[in-house]
């Protein structure tokens, strides 16, 4: 197995150009690909979502932190075409010539990763989601959308202030030592620095069905899939309700749930050593 070398955001950034869009990617290691989405809050970045999963994983797979269209230095949402995310990966995906990828995607990025695996199930060789957002259906062991995490994210994105900005990433962590006011200051100055995501996200969140990431069209291709998932989620997660990875795990045949408690929306930064062994083993053995 390779040493790592010491990874920063500068040395693994880069832009790439596909025929529609302009994504930014942080990319490191060799092997198989590990494509990583993050969620779908104000100032995220695959970077900031996965930094410390990409510093151990790269040392076996080539890890591609996607900083998704609406976000970062990324193209902006098309109003045009609403949630473009699965096309622009597709167009992703290409560009890298990539043929097959893990996909890990958080939150919103999970639900991104469901619809992609519906469409283009033969670009996906493993799904692995945490805490999956953006999957229509009734809770029963918990409330329902919108959930106290989402309305809170309304609200960092209307105005993404320090403060606000606090109340979000307090909102996501089971520990509050991760909701620090260094993360808090450096997730408002990203929301600030881009203000069309911002106003994008809001509109369109505005439109009917603004939550759905997964149209109940893709159920039959899901339920048809023999893509191998493992769907993580915190037991304490006030963003996406574990039932959200239930009802992901009712649809996929190949699948597994790991459910950690003491764990609120970001398993991959609150619990990294097990969330990076779980997809080391799962990507290598499945």
């Amino acid at each position: 197995m390779k040493t790592a070398p010491q990874l920063t955001f500068e040395n693994t950034r880069r832009m790439v150009e596909t025929r529609d869009y302009r994504i930014q990617i942080n990319e490191a290691g060799e092997g198989h690909p590990i494509i990583m989405l993050h969620g779908g809050g104000p100032g995220a970045t695959g970077w900031s979502n996965y930094a410390p999963n990409i510093a151990s994983l790269s040392r076996k797979f080539r890890c591609i932190a996607v900083t998704l269209p609406g976000w970062g230095e990324s193209s902006p949402q098309s109003r045009a075409t609403g949630r473009n995310a699965v096309e622009s990966l597709k167009q992703l995906v290409d560009a890298l010539n990539i043929d097959r990828a893990a996909f890990v995607g958080n939150s919103m990025g999970g639900g991104v990763s469901v619809a992609f695996t519906a469409e283009y199930e033969s670009r996906v060789s493993h799904l692995i989601t945490l805490g999956v957002g953006g999957v229509p259906g009734v809770n029963i062991l918990q409330p329902g959308l919108p959930s106290e995490g989402l309305r809170i994210l309304v609200q960092a994105y209307e105005d993404p202030s320090p403060q606000n900005m606090k109340r979000f990433v307090q909102i996501l962590c089971y520990d509050p030592s991760i909701a620090s006011d260094e993360l808090a200051e450096e997730r408002s100055e990203l929301a600030r620095r881009y203000p069309e995501h911002n106003r994008n996200w809001l509109e369109l969140w505005r439109q009917p069905l603004g939550a759905s990431l997964v149209p109940a069209a893709l159920v039959p291709k899901l339920m048809a899939s023999t893509v191998p998932l493992l769907a993580i989620h915190g037991r304490d997660d006030r963003a996406s309700s574990f039932e959200a990875s239930l009802r992901i795990v009712a649809m996929l045949p190949n699948s597994r749930l790991v459910l950690i408690n003491r764990c609120g929306h970001w398993v991959q930064l609150e619990h990294a050593a097990e969330f990076n062994r779980l997809v080391d083993d799962f990507v290598t053995n499945n």
